[in-house]
């Protein structure tokens, strides 16, 4: 699992959205929207998967405040999941998390103007399932996420 916080224009101000991105597909499999950039709203985003926490082996994410919290700590423990930070001075460490916020932005948010946090705490939900349903990933050989996953296929 790999994440990133993303910013949201959301009337005069800003949102933030954290997207929990399975490794093993690409496919989303986490997600919240709020107000703070902070440690609340990545566990927001761990209590949406459709699968139990335990099947989660590795969290990475970049070192940003967001992720950097006591309570993240032991949601992590408490599931015997790893943490991964990245690496210092290495811009591309999250690419993959990142990526999927650029195109959650490009695919969904640009084409919007929010006005009120339930906006983008709501829009994700259609985008989602057109990412991990329809949407083709050259990683995955211009399949689906749930196309690839039903195959039997791991990266």
């Amino acid at each position: 699992m790999a994440s990133d916080l993303a910013y949201v224009r959301v009337g005069g101000g800003w949102a933030y959205v954290c997207l929990l991105v399975d490794l093993a597909n690409r496919g989303i499999a986490g997600r919240s929207a709020g107000r703070t950039r902070d440690a609340g709203l990545v566990l927001a985003a761990f209590a949406t998967p459709d699968f139990p926490l335990t099947d989660i082996q590795v969290f990475h994410t970049e070192r940003g405040g967001g992720f950097d919290d006591t309570r993240i700590d032991e949601l992590l423990r408490a599931f015997d999941i790893k943490k991964s930070p990245s690496r210092k001075g290495n811009p591309y460490d999250n690419a993959v998390a990142e990526s999927t916020d650029r195109l959650l932005k490009k695919e969904l948010v640009y084409r919007n103007r929010y006005t009120t946090i339930e906006q983008p705490r709501h829009d994700p939900d259609g985008y989602v399932w057109w990412s991990d349903d329809r949407r083709l990933h050259s990683t995955l050989g211009y399949r689906s996420p749930k196309e690839f996953t039903e195959q039997g296929l791991v990266l």
